[in-house]
């Protein structure tokens, strides 16, 4: 099998995930960093790797396979998506869950009028959560669907966060409320709100002079963030944000509690569960994964938007056929 040649746009905490995550698979070659930065001040954990300017993407159009996106999705990936999709079989993380249509929509127009693949929303939620939730909708169709996150830390609530005037640094923490979490794990099938499920925590680091009310009404005001859940912001300084919060960990559940039965007598409960130790190198390796099938599906002449929904289980993995069925099946 031919190497997908792997460009990254963007090297922050999830690029790098993405990078290591291309270091693990000998089937994935990095060959192109891309950032808005001044290219000369980034240190490439990769040997050899080139770095470019952001804006001069389009002249490395014909030297990349597959372009991974690792911005925000509160305001980088709905322009850059569709833009870089005019030029790249793409992949990004877009984890805003209210919006993915119409994220969908224009991403698509842009991906079929270039003749490229654009896999969105890939990831863990929106993306392995999203599977397991198909899976087990499909298999108890009498049921209902429970997510719960964390206890971690949210990359994209976070990164919302630092773009509030004023905030200087953040790092913000979904908690499941303990209650709930146990009544759907014992089938009673409860009906919860979205703020019965969950609490958010938010440590904000300042900056000198900033109105800290204002920053607190914007991050609790925030729609598709803050404003559904019971948040707690918390001021601190740069030093205690360093010393108490500098991992990314994260994690959660699916849980599909169905019935079976002439009568529905029968309960079951189905559980995809993860704990996740860095949750940008995860969901990097999500990503890296979906490059390898964006790079199969754009070889066999597919065209458009997709989500993992679309993508045949097996390309996403390194191992042919004959190895799936032999070891996996």
């Amino acid at each position: 099998m031919a190497k997908t040649r792997v460009g990254i746009l963007g090297y922050g905490n999830l690029g790098r995930g993405v990078e290591l995550a291309c270091g693990q698979n000998d089937d994935l070659e990095l060959v192109a960093l891309f950032t808005r930065r001044d290219p000369a001040t980034l240190a490439v954990l990769t040997e050899g790797v080139p770095v470019y300017s952001a804006d001069d993407m389009a002249a490395h159009k014909g030297d990349v396979d597959v372009l991974v996106l690792c911005g925000g999705s509160a305001r980088d990936l709905p322009e850059q998506t569709p833009e870089c999709a005019g030029l790249f079989n793409v992949v990004d993380s877009f984890d805003t869950h209210a919006n993915i249509p119409v994220h969908f929509a224009n991403v698509d127009v842009a991906a079929r009028a270039a003749g490229t693949v654009a896999i969105i929303s890939a990831g863990w939620d929106p993306g392995m959560f999203s599977l397991a939730r198909l899976y087990a909708g499909s298999v108890l169709p009498e049921g209902r669907d429970y997510t719960f996150w964390g206890r971690g830390v949210s990359q994209g609530h976070s990164d919302a966060i630092r773009r509030i005037e004023g905030v200087a640094d953040a790092r913000q923490y979904t908690v499941p409320v303990p209650a709930a979490l146990e009544a759907v794990r014992n089938g009673e099938n409860p009906e919860l709100t979205t703020r019965q499920k969950h609490t958010r925590e938010c440590y904000v680091v300042a900056k000198d002079g900033a109105d800290k009310a204002a920053i607190e009404r914007a991050i609790v005001e925030m729609p598709n963030y803050f404003a559904d859940y019971d948040t707690t912001v918390t001021f601190i300084a740069q030093e205690e944000l360093d010393r108490d919060h500098a991992g990314i960990p994260h994690g959660g559940s699916v849980i599909r509690s169905g019935v079976t039965g002439e009568n529905g007598q029968h309960k079951h409960v189905v559980e995809y569960s993860l704990a996740l130790d860095s949750n940008p190198e995860f969901t990097g390796s999500v990503l890296a994964a979906c490059a390898r099938a964006a790079h199969r599906m754009s070889q066999e002449g597919q065209v458009g938007c997709k989500t993992l929904f679309d993508i045949p289980p097996a390309y996403l993995s390194s191992q042919s056929d004959e190895e799936l069925r032999a070891r996996m099946l």
